[in-house]
């Protein structure tokens, strides 16, 4: 019962700990820029860069991981019924390499997005 207790409060600790190092690591190399002489304009990018909307990306990368999954579910089961691969080893293994393929394929084709 004493574990809840502590781990949520663990948990919201160590996120407001990455983003206090993020900012105070940001702000020092400002401040060290500044100090060179750097111009203040090189925090602000003047020209204006296209970027892909993020919901393109959510769903792209969510739509390959989901027909990763189901092409890993068939080909177990294609697996487990004509070859005679066990379940337990054929049904993992192929969702996690096929998961894995999309994913990999979406980050492929998320970086093609933006040309």
């Amino acid at each position: 019962m004493g574990s809840e207790v502590i781990i949520l409060p663990a948990i919201f600790g160590v996120l407001f700990g990455i983003y206090y190092l993020f900012i105070s690591a940001r702000n020092k190399e400002r401040m060290a820029l500044i100090e060179k002489g750097a111009d203040a304009s090189i925090f602000y990018s003047s020209k204006e860069k296209r970027v892909t909307p993020i919901w393109k990306v959510l769903v792209l990368n969510l739509s390959l991981l989901l027909m990763g999954i189901g092409l890993g579910i068939f080909l177990a089961g294609i697996l487990t019924e004509v070859i005679g691969v066990k379940d337990h080893i054929a049904e993992p293994g192929t969702i996690f390499l096929m998961a894995g393929a999309g994913l990999f394929v979406g980050f492929n084709m998320t970086k093609n997005l933006d040309k």
